[in-house]
C-alpha cells in the first residue's frame, strides 16, 4: 500500500521537491535601531524599529481587551507575556490575530500603509492567507517570527497581512498577479508593490533561507534583492509594475455583450467532463483531488434533461468514492478541503464551511436521483456535524477548522487529530474491537500518514460483515457503538483550531442546505437551523439602509458585502421560503436582489465584485469562474430566474438574460469553467414548474410534500399556500393568487408561465403532471415580454 503525505498545498504538490517537516528555527536577534524621525513612528519595539511608547501602551492594552485571544508565537517574556505586538492586535480576523504577534511590522490593508509607503518611498510587501491554512502557519514560523527576517522587513518594507476570506475583493486581484508572474497560485500569497499598489513581485509560500526543503533562494535572500533593486533600479521596477497592472486591468475589463449562449455551451461543458473523469475513483482529474459541487449539480441536470445514464453515473461514482473516502470524515462527520491522492484516501485536513454546504445540497439531490441509503446517511453525518460543531450559540455558522493540531508532545502536526494507530484503537475498543474496525476502515500497521490511519470505508457492510462471519444488522450495530466510542475519545484530543467568524456568503450556502435538506428529508431540526442562521444574518449583518455586511466575530459586523454575500443570502432566502412556504423569507430575498441591483449591477450585464461605494481598488472584477466556490454572477443569474418563476416580474428575466449575454463568450469558450453559470443557463432554457400547494392548515399538505420530495425537479418554483394564515397583498405573488383548496382538501396547482394543469388532491396525479422534461433538443428561450411592474 502506498503511504501518502498530506504536507502540501495544491502548488506545491506539483512544484516543490518535497513536501517535509519545518526545519528549526534559527533566528538572529538583532535588535539595532533607527531613529524615529526616519520612521514616522511606526510601530513599537519590534526589531529594525525604535519604540512609540504610546503605540506601545495602546496595542498592549487591545492585547489585554482581546477576549480570547491567545497569542501565537514563541517570542515570549518570562512571564509567559508575547515580547512584540504589532497593529493587528485591533483586528477581529482569526488569521490576522494569529500574526497579532509577530516581531514583522504588520499592517492592516487600509490608507494608513501605502501612506506611510509613499512617504517613505519603500516598497509594499503584501502576505494573503487565512486562519486554517497549513503552509501560512510554516511560512509564519519559519519566517515572519525570524528576527532576522522581521528586522530587515521592517527596516526596508511596508508590511501588509490580510485575510483572504474577509477580502476577497484584494485576494482575487493580487492572485491574478501571481498567476501572471508565476503561472500558478496558492496561499500563504507573497506580493510585493509600488505605493501606487501595482505589484512587480509574486509569489506564493517560500522557504525562509536559500537551501531550506531544496529550494536555491530563500524568503530572506529574495527580499534582499527586491530591496536592493527597488532602490537602484526605480525606473525598471515601476516599469514593471506598469506594465502587470495594465495586464490586469485588460484581464478585468469586461467583454461585449454578445446573444444568449445555447445548449450547445452546456453540451461542450459535459463533453469536457466526460474526457477528464476518472472511471476508477471519480473526480475530473488525477491528484490532487478538490470537490466541486458545482460541476456535479450541472451533470445531475444535464442526465434529466437527456435521459443520459452515463454522465449520472459519474455523479454517482464521484459521490460514493467520497463518501468512502478519508476526505469524508468517517468518525465526525462532514468533508474535508481535498484529498492528496486519487482515491479521496488521504485529505488535507481543514474542513471548510462552503465545501460542506455544497456537498450536502449534491448528495440531497443525488439521493432524489437514486434513492439510495449511503447518500442520505452523508447529508445527516455533513449537517449533525455542523450543528454539533460549527453553529455559534447565535445561529450563525462558523467558517473553518484548520488542519493542524497538537500532538502529545505539544507541537502542531497536520491531520493528528483525525487519525489513529492500530495500537490506539485498540487500547480504546480492545482486540475485538479492533478485528470489527480493521476490514472496515482499512487500518494498518503502516498506516497512511507517519504510522496513523486515516479512516477510510475499505469495504461496504455488507462485504465487511462476510468477512467476519456475522449477520448485517448485528456488524451495523456493532460499528455504530465503536464509532461513537472512537468519536468521544477524539474530543479529548486537542482540536485543531477553529475559525469562529461568521462569514454571510457561506451561511447563505449553508442556509440553502439546511433548508433544502430539512425539506428534503422531513426533518423540522435542519429547517430551525437554516431559519436561526437567517435570522441571525438579517439581524446582525444587514445594516439599516438594506446592505449586507462581510463577517462577524465578537459582537461586531464589519467590512462592505460583496457580491457573493448578496447572491448566497439571497438564494438561502428564497430555498427557505420554499420549504417554510413563509413569505417574509421571499420578501427579504427581494429586497436584497433590489440592494444587489442598485449597487453592484454592470450596465452591460452582470454583477461587479464589488458595490459601486466600495473602496477603490487597482481593478473592478466582474467574477464568473467557478472555483471552490460558484461565482456570484452563477448564483445571482440562479436567484433572478427563481424569482421570475415565483413572481412572474419580467424584469427579473431580462437581467437574468443580460447577464447571460455578459459571459456568452466565456461560457462558450471555456465551458467547463463556468458549470454553475451553465446550470443557471439549463433553467433559462427549461420552462420551469410553478407548483403551488394550497390546504385548509400545514399538516394537510404532507401527502403533497412527501411526494415533492422523492423528485428531482431543479428548475421549479414552490410555494406553500395555508388558508388560516393571512396571504400576500394580490399582485405580490401572483401565482398563489385565486389559488384555493378543492373541498376543504389539500390541492396541488402544476403551472407553467402561470398555464396551470387541472388542479388534484391526489398526489399521484401530481407525481404525474411533473414528469414532463423538454428535451435540448428543442431549446428555445422563452420570449420577454414587456415589464408589468419595475418594483
Amino acid at each position: 500500500m502506498l503511504v501518502f503525505r498530506a504536507r502540501c498545498s495544491i502548488w506545491l504538490v506539483f512544484f516543490m521537491l518535497g513536501c517535509q517537516q519545518p526545519k528549526g528555527l534559527a533566528p538572529v536577534e538583532k535588535q539595532s535601531k533607527i531613529s524615529a524621525t526616519d520612521t514616522g513612528h511606526l510601530n513599537p519595539s519590534l526589531p529594525g524599529l525604535t519604540a512609540d511608547q504610546k503605540l506601545v501602551d495602546e496595542l498592549q492594552k487591545n492585547a489585554v481587551e482581546k477576549r480570547g485571544h491567545t497569542p501565537r508565537t514563541h517570542h515570549l517574556d518570562k512571564t509567559g507575556k508575547p515580547r512584540f505586538t504589532n497593529r493587528l492586535i485591533r483586528e477581529s480576523s482569526p488569521y490576522l490575530l494569529q500574526h497579532a504577534h509577530n516581531p514583522v511590522n504588520w499592517f492592516p490593508w487600509g490608507a494608513e500603509p501605502f501612506r506611510q509607503a509613499q512617504r517613505l518611498n519603500r516598497p509594499v510587501l503584501l502576505s494573503v492567507g487565512y486562519s486554517t491554512c497549513h503552509w501560512c502557519h510554516v511560512m509564519e514560523s519559519e519566517s515572519f517570527e525570524d528576527l532576522e527576517i522581521a528586522e530587515f522587513i521592517n527596516r526596508h518594507f511596508i508590511a501588509i497581512k490580510v485575510d483572504r476570506e474577509e477580502r476577497p475583493d484584494v485576494d482575487e486581484i493580487y492572485m491574478k498577479a501571481v498567476y501572471v508572474l508565476q503561472g500558478r497560485g496558492g496561499w500563504p500569497m507573497t506580493v510585493v508593490m509600488t505605493p501606487k499598489r501595482q505589484p512587480f513581485f509574486a509569489g506564493t509560500y517560500f522557504p525562509a533561507r536559500d537551501g531550506d526543503r531544496g529550494t536555491r533562494k530563500g524568503f530572506l535572500s529574495i527580499l534582499k534583492t527586491i530591496q536592493m533593486e527597488y532602490e537602484t533600479k526605480p525606473a525598471d521596477i515601476v516599469s514593471k509594475a506598469s506594465d502587470i497592472t495594465a495586464r490586469l486591468q485588460e484581464m478585468a475589463r469586461p467583454e461585449l455583450p454578445g446573444s444568449l449562449p445555447t445548449a450547445a455551451a452546456i453540451k461542450r461543458a459535459v463533453q469536457q467532463f466526460q474526457r477528464r473523469f476518472d472511471a476508477n475513483f471519480g473526480g475530473f482529474s488525477r491528484a490532487p483531488k478538490f470537490p466541486r459541487p458545482a460541476t456535479l449539480d450541472l451533470l445531475m441536470r444535464y442526465s434529466r434533461r437527456t435521459g443520459d445514464q452515463r454522465v449520472l453515473s459519474m455523479v454517482t461514482k464521484t459521490l460514493q468514492e467520497m463518501a468512502r473516502g478519508g476526505i469524508n470524515d468517517q468518525i465526525g462527520g462532514g468533508f474535508h478541503r481535498y484529498s492528496v491522492d486519487r482515491r479521496w484516501r488521504v485529505p488535507h485536513f481543514e474542513k471548510m464551511l462552503y465545501d460542506n454546504a455544497q456537498l450536502a445540497i449534491a448528495y440531497t439531490d443525488a439521493w432524489q436521483i437514486t434513492a439510495r441509503t449511503d447518500f442520505a446517511s452523508v447529508v445527516e453525518s455533513t449537517l449533525d456535524y455542523i450543528q454539533r460543531e460549527m453553529t455559534s450559540k447565535a445561529g450563525g455558522f462558523y467558517s473553518a477548522t484548520d488542519a493542524d493540531s497538537k500532538t502529545p508532545l505539544g507541537h502542531a502536526e497536520e491531520g493528528w487529530f483525525f487519525t489513529w494507530t492500530p495500537t490506539e484503537i485498540e487500547h480504546l475498543v480492545g482486540a475485538e474491537g479492533l478485528k470489527l474496525l480493521k476490514p472496515t476502515y482499512g487500518i494498518t500497521a503502516q498506516g497512511d500518514l507517519d504510522g496513523r490511519n486515516v479512516l477510510y470505508l475499505a469495504n461496504t457492510p455488507e462485504k465487511a460483515a462476510d468477512k467476519l462471519g456475522i449477520t448485517k444488522a448485528n456488524y451495523l450495530a456493532e460499528i455504530t457503538k465503536l464509532k461513537q466510542r472512537l468519536y468521544r475519545h477524539r474530543l479529548k484530543r486537542p482540536p485543531p483550531i477553529l475559525d469562529d467568524k461568521i462569514i454571510t456568503s457561506w451561511n447563505g450556502l449553508m442556509i440553502s442546505a439546511f433548508a433544502r435538506a430539512g425539506r428534503v428529508f422531513s426533518n423540522s431540526s435542519y429547517i430551525k437551523s437554516a431559519e436561526r442562521a437567517a435570522r441571525f444574518l438579517l439581524k446582525n449583518l444587514k445594516t439599516d439602509d438594506g446592505r449586507l455586511l462581510r463577517t462577524w466575530r465578537m459582537g461586531k459586523a464589519h467590512l462592505n458585502g460583496y457580491l457573493d454575500d448578496y447572491a448566497f443570502v439571497i438564494a438561502g432566502l428564497i430555498e427557505l421560503y420554499e420549504t417554510t412556504g413563509h413569505f417574509h423569507w421571499l420578501e427579504q430575498a427581494i429586497t436584497l436582489q433590489k440592494s444587489l441591483d442598485n449597487h453592484f449591477a454592470d450596465v452591460g450585464g452582470g454583477y461587479y465584485l464589488t458595490s459601486h461605494d466600495h473602496e477603490q481598488l487597482l481593478v473592478r472584477r466582474k467574477p464568473a469562474y467557478d472555483g471552490a466556490e460558484p461565482s456570484g454572477n452563477a448564483i445571482s443569474a440562479m436567484n433572478l430566474l427563481r424569482l421570475y418563476n415565483l413572481t412572474t416580474e419580467q424584469m427579473y428575466l431580462e437581467r437574468a438574460d443580460r447577464l447571460f449575454s455578459a459571459f456568452t463568450n466565456q461560457m462558450s469558450t471555456r465551458s467547463s469553467a463556468h458549470p454553475a453559470l451553465l446550470s443557471a443557463l439549463e433553467m433559462r432554457l427549461d420552462k420551469p414548474f410553478q407548483i403551488v400547494l394550497v390546504g385548509p392548515d400545514k399538516p394537510s399538505l404532507k401527502p403533497m410534500l412527501k411526494i415533492l420530495k422523492t423528485l428531482y425537479l431543479p428548475n421549479r418554483g414552490l410555494a406553500q399556500v395555508v388558508e388560516d394564515v393571512e396571504r400576500p397583498p394580490l399582485g405580490v405573488l401572483p401565482i398563489i393568487d385565486s389559488k384555493i383548496s378543492m373541498a376543504g382538501q389539500a390541492t396541488a396547482y402544476v403551472c407553467i408561465e402561470t398555464v396551470c394543469e387541472r388542479p388534484t388532491k391526489d398526489p399521484k396525479t401530481l407525481a404525474q403532471q411533473l414528469k414532463r422534461r423538454q428535451p435540448f433538443a428543442s431549446l428555445k428561450p422563452a420570449v420577454i415580454k414587456s415589464s408589468r411592474s419595475s418594483r
